[in-house]
């Protein structure tokens, strides 16, 4: 278990983090309805990183309530429970979607001041099938001088749920939900399909972050 838990944390770290840099983002062009999205809630991100009158509990807080509005949390934590899904119980479901949902805000609330000060700025977008698009980004950091490219953030985007949605998250070519339903997979399987222990396993990492 110690050895999942650090893989997760590892890719975690770097791909969930790197989300946290579209809250302080300028409005830039959108040239569709997904980019338009992201661009958006950028903005709408960038008075709660900035705002100095709130406390650290307040803007957790209100980022856990922006990152649920912009995030299919139900659609990735049952992508991410994989074929386990299909065999869960509606109870074993239910308290696996909490879990990944305090899993997944805990860690963006951890890396929030880490990459302040960094932007993302829109690069394109690409349709991969009706309704369900991949928004390249670009993270800029203004204190790089390397001369090295700038790292790629594609965020997956579905416009056919009512509203736009963010379902996953790719840094670096590693998609987050993708491997998450990996390590999730082998946990299962060495716990015998044992949700209830994948839950009590996510609070925990969940908790390492607080």
């Amino acid at each position: 278990m110690a050895s999942l838990t650090l893989i997760v944390r590892r890719r975690t770290i770097m791909a969930m983090a790197c989300l946290i840099p579209l809250i302080g983002i300028p409005a830039v062009y959108a040239a569709t309805p997904a980019e338009a999205f992201v661009a958006d809630n950028i903005q709408k991100g960038l008075g709660t990183l900035n705002d100095p009158q709130l406390s650290p509990a307040q803007r957790s807080e209100q980022f856990e309530r922006f990152l649920l509005t912009i995030t299919d949390m139900d659609r990735v934590a049952t992508f991410t429970l994989g074929q386990y899904a299909a065999t869960a119980s509606p109870a074993d479901r239910a308290a696996f979607t909490a879990a990944f949902q305090s899993y997944s805000v805990a860690v963006y609330r951890s890396y929030l001041g880490k990459y302040a000060g960094q932007t993302l700025k829109i690069a394109g977008s690409s349709q991969h099938a009706p309704g369900d698009f991949i928004v390249v980004t670009n993270m800029i950091d203004p204190t790089d001088h390397s001369g090295q490219p700038p790292l790629e953030v594609d965020f997956r985007v579905r416009t056919d749920t009512g509203k736009p949605e963010i379902t996953d998250l790719g840094v670096a070519g590693v998609w987050l939900a993708i491997a998450e339903r990996d390590q999730f997979g082998a946990f299962l399987s060495k716990n015998h399909g044992d949700i209830n222990a994948l839950v009590a396993h996510l609070h925990e990492v969940a908790n390492g972050y607080k």
